[in-house]
């Protein structure tokens, strides 16, 4: 009896015992069973009728397409030496959700990534919402593969290259840098980033959900590298005229310097040092300014070093004839109330002798002769006044003020180098016309595969006349005597330019040294520039700062590239 009563009890409990009960009961049993139905419906279709569906909802999960980075172009100087390439590195990145929260595996994945684990975890806590975040980048292979055999979850590998350079600071303002990502932020690595980058390739693969790689599933597209730049540059001319400038701008406590060396013949740069420099290897606590190439695209007032042109402009007028002789007495003269001086008075002097003790009253005399403005017109012609087009990033073209309205006092100072502003790059291939019977040759950074048809700008006559009255400033009694070199000729010009300052007007006791030759006289192969930005002491003038640096540096370059000696007597 008692077994129907509880028998009886559980029956009440299990069915309404009202009219709305079991309704309600009805109505809730329908709505389950009904669910149950539609879930079974779809799990049927999804695995008989429609499978296309959850495989690719699976494939979504695991299949994924991969980046394959390209390597880099290579850099290299004409002989083939490289002076940038791509090694390849590993970058480990986490995502964070997934790192192990134990702190014994914090600590040895710091340790393997030489942080502190403070940093490490106050890092992984700023990224803690997000599923990815750098844990280091660029690593070595060897160090990489250390952090991944600790097997911490979380942790991936990502491929990458980074860019290394041999030369180091010898070059660096012309080579340039890259970034983390390998993106060409200066020098030709910006201006040949599209030509040296190459195109990433692309993979299909299989992953965990973890995001480890399972199994390389098909090649999409393959990476194709960027091109090789073959530079003019001669890396063992770029070091001598490198150690030399350098040498030169400490010896004299200078700003900094430059020099640029072309091939006399073609055209191509073959050298380009500039002071203050930088390791682009090691960018910590990098100076900005050792970033510009001041070669290329710094532009100051020549001074006298530009009188060689202005005087082959003067003679290329038929108007001076060569035994024209200038009386430069008492060493001063006024033009519009502007006083023009020599350092003395040198009386009367030709045409050579002008160069040879560069007599601004001599030029300026012989400037006011001419109604034509034969000079502002040969400077244009000779490349001044208009960027180099390189492409190389700021080039400057430097000014050329236009011959509209002139004073007496302009048009004088524009023959001994005043009133206009040039770069190194612009003056070294302006004096190719007077080393090449007067055609001049563009600049090229590249090395090219045959001599270019240049410009002819002045007639051969006039340039060899030139080159002549240059061959005499350089001698063992003149200014220029310290940029002599032993067993060759030099045709050279020397000049002493003042700093202006931002205010206007000029600073004092603020100079730039210069001096451009030509080497050998005989038979010219390279055209050299070399600027010392305001040397401090008592030797200030271009004669005693920049002539000797030129006089190591060509004389190296002419044996290393095996030109034989022509040293005449004079």
């Amino acid at each position: 009896m008692s077994t129907g009563s509880r028998s009886g009890v559980t029956s009440r409990r299990a069915r309404p015992a009202t009219p709305m009960g079991r309704a309600r009961y009805v109505v809730m049993m329908a709505l389950v069973v009904g669910g149950l139905t539609l879930l079974a419906g779809r799990i049927v279709d999804l695995h008989v009728f429609d499978r296309s569906f959850l495989q690719g909802q699976g494939d979504a999960r695991t299949l994924r397409v991969d980046p394959i980075p390209a390597h880099r172009g290579m850099i290299t100087d004409r002989h083939g030496e490289p002076l940038a390439i791509s090694t390849p590195v590993m970058t480990l990145w986490a995502n964070p959700q997934d790192l192990p929260q134990d702190d014994i595996q914090r600590l040895m994945l710091a340790r393997a990534l030489g942080q502190e684990l403070e940093a490490l975890n106050a890092r992984i806590a700023r990224y803690a919402e997000r599923e990815f975040m750098y844990l280091r980048r660029r690593m070595t292979p060897k160090a990489a593969r250390e952090v991944l055999d600790l097997r911490i979850p979380g942790v991936h590998v990502q491929e990458e290259y980074k860019r290394y350079y041999p030369a180091g600071e010898v070059s660096a303002q012309l080579i340039g840098v890259t970034n983390v990502d390998d993106q060409g932020q200066e020098g030709l690595e910006l201006a040949y980033q599209s030509y040296l980058a190459g195109t990433l390739g692309q993979r299909r693969v299989l992953k965990d959900r973890r995001g480890r790689l399972v199994r390389e599933l098909a090649l999409l597209r393959e990476a194709q590298p960027g091109g090789d730049l073959t530079l003019a540059l001669d890396q063992r001319l770029q070091f001598m005229a490198y150690r030399e400038l350098k040498a030169a701008v400490a010896e004299h406590d200078a700003d900094g310097g430059v020099l640029v060396m072309m091939d006399a013949r073609t055209g191509e740069v073959l050298a380009m040092a500039n002071q203050p420099s930088y390791n682009p290897n090691d960018r910590a606590g990098l100076d900005p300014a050792g970033l510009r190439n001041r070669a290329i695209v710094d532009v100051y007032e020549p001074g006298s070093v530009v009188k060689p042109l202005a005087m082959a402009a003067m003679l290329e007028t038929g108007e001076l004839p060569l035994g024209t002789v200038v009386d430069t007495s008492p060493g001063w003269m006024v033009i519009d109330r502007f006083t023009i001086k020599d350092i003395r008075n040198y009386g009367e002097l030709s045409l050579a002798g002008i160069l040879e003790k560069s007599s601004n009253i001599g030029m300026s005399k012989l400037a006011l002769r001419l109604d034509d403005p034969i000079i502002p017109a040969t400077y244009r012609e000779l490349g001044l006044g208009q960027a180099p087009g390189l492409g190389f990033p700021g080039e400057a073209a430097g000014s050329l003020p236009a011959p509209v309205r002139w004073s007496s006092s302009q048009w004088a100072a524009l023959s001994y180098g005043y009133g206009l502003s040039v770069s190194a790059l612009q003056l070294a291939s302006a004096y190719t016309a007077i080393a090449n019977q007067g055609r001049r040759l563009p600049p090229s950074l590249l090395k090219l595969d045959r001599v270019p048809a240049g410009d002819t700008v002045i007639r051969p006559a006039v340039a060899d006349r030139v080159l002549e009255m240059m061959d005499q400033v350089v001698g063992p009694e003149t200014g220029a005597r310290r940029a002599e070199v032993p067993g060759y000729s030099v045709a050279g010009k020397t000049g002493t330019v003042r700093k202006t300052s931002a205010g206007g007007g000029y600073r004092e006791r603020a100079y730039r040294s210069l001096f451009v030759g030509i080497v050998p006289v005989s038979n010219p192969r390279i055209v050299t520039v070399v600027m010392i930005d305001r040397p401090r002491g008592d030797d200030y003038y271009g004669g005693a700062v920049a002539a000797p640096v030129f006089s190591r540096v060509a004389g190296n370059a002419l044996r290393l590239l095996d030109v034989p000696p022509d040293r005449r007597e004079k």
